[in-house]
């Protein structure tokens, strides 16, 4: 017999001989060995159907590799039960999010002032950074947390941050630099606390200090400072420190020194925590700092005149106070015997108490509990200034006190508030 080849296009119409599920539009079929072809349509290799066999002679076609191809109508897809995805550009099809990446940098930082860990930065120092190679064109700047106004630099390699206001007194400013400005680095820093100076220029605006600060002779400083606490500035203003009672005792102007912590700012300081009740301590911390702006910004002035207590252990022994730069009492007292004498030196006031019990035990070895002592002012560990019975007075006689007969104690218990400067010379 003849050997044939054959195509054979399958149409629609076919379908239920098909062999398979047809999964694309056009699929190559590959068929090898005998097939058996009828009338009746196309049978698998060696099957002849019932209806050809008694029906008419079947004929046997020896058949070389055949390649069938199958032609499915676009309508037969949905049919065969397997859904193509749509495309991108069909509707309904779903976009696949990517997320972007940064962009990469070889740039790193060389160099950082105030570096990671700095302490004591100065309010007004700068941040300077310096790159291995100059920053990419709209590359973000370092960010600065907590916030600081000011404004960054870009001179080549080196950028540069100066603030409009000065750092945040005792904060603690990080850093952090991101790609593409450079390969990304954190690091911190603590800023120093407010400068004793503009502390001090502050209490003497409010009247805790026996001295005016103006910016120009005649013109007070506190008439520039900001109304919101939040805007007056923690570094110090130009401006000159006068005498405000010209007549003040030099023992008290030799206490003064600006831009130190000298023993006359603590008792300014401890006086002002004490007007706005904060514990009297006077150590310069970010509660006094937020109390003083807010009393400049409120204009809360201290009504009362300055005070200062001088004890002469010079015979006889006397105390006199200095109130508004002038000596307004005098009398007599006792301090410390041989062996418990009342040291030389200056003290504020710490605690005050219009009776209280002292005991303790004397050079000689007796121990005493006194209650009832009145009119009380502790100035320096256990000494204080109070009222006591004694025959007679101007004489070494206490345990280290400053003895005063009892109606002349409740004068000067009036005058010596906390914070008030004692003075033993």
């Amino acid at each position: 017999m003849q050997r044939t080849t054959e195509w054979l296009s399958v149409t629609s119409s076919d379908k239920k001989a098909a062999p398979c599920r047809v999964r694309a539009r056009r699929t190559r079929l590959l068929l090898t060995g005998l097939a058996t072809f009828s009338a009746a349509g196309l049978l698998m290799p060696g099957v002849a159907s019932a209806a050809t066999r008694t029906a008419q002679p079947s004929v046997r076609i020896v058949l070389p590799p055949v390649a069938v191809h199958v032609v499915v109508p676009p309508e037969d897809v949905s049919k065969a039960g397997t859904k193509p995805a749509p495309s991108a550009s069909q509707p309904g099809a779903k976009a696949t999010a990517t997320k972007p990446t940064a962009p990469q940098t070889t740039t790193k930082v060389v160099s950082a002032t105030p570096g990671p860990g700095a302490t004591n930065v100065a309010l007004a120092e700068r941040i300077t950074i310096q790159l291995s190679a100059p920053p990419a064109p709209h590359a973000p700047m370092p960010a600065l947390r907590p916030a600081v106004a000011g404004k960054w630099w870009v001179n080549g390699k080196t950028l540069t941050f100066v603030t409009a206001d000065g750092w945040s007194p005792w904060a603690t400013e990080h850093v952090t630099i991101n790609s593409p400005l450079a390969t990304p680095e954190k690091w911190a820093f603590a800023v120093a606390p407010v400068p004793v100076l503009r502390v001090q220029q502050l209490l003497a605006e409010l009247g805790y200090l026996p001295l005016n600060v103006d910016v120009v002779k005649g013109k007070a400083l506190l008439s520039e400072e900001p109304r919101r606490a939040a805007l007056v500035p923690a570094a110090p203003r130009p401006a000159n420190f006068t005498w405000r009672y010209p007549s003040s005792p030099l023992s008290l102007k030799s206490l003064w020194s600006p831009d130190q912590y000298t023993v006359m700012t603590q008792g300014a300081v401890m006086a002002f925590e004490g007007a706005v009740g904060l514990p009297t301590d006077g150590v310069i911390g970010p509660g006094v700092w937020a109390a003083l702006t807010s009393a400049v910004a409120g204009r809360h002035l201290d009504k009362a005149p300055y005070d200062y207590l001088v004890v002469s252990e010079s015979l006889p022994e006397s105390l006199v106070v200095w109130q508004g730069g002038r000596e307004v009492y005098q009398t007599p007292v006792n301090t410390g015997v041989p062996g418990a004498t009342t040291p030389i030196g200056t003290w504020p006031v710490y605690a005050r108490y219009l009776t209280t019990t002292m005991s303790g035990t004397d050079p000689d070895g007796y121990h005493y509990d006194v209650s009832g002592i009145p009119w009380v002012a502790y100035f320096m560990g256990g000494d204080a200034v109070h009222g006591y019975w004694r025959s007679y007075f101007g004489y070494p006689q206490s345990n280290g006190c400053v003895e005063l007969p009892i109606g002349n104690a409740q004068v000067v218990w009036s005058m010596d508030p906390i914070g008030t400067l004692v003075s033993v010379v």
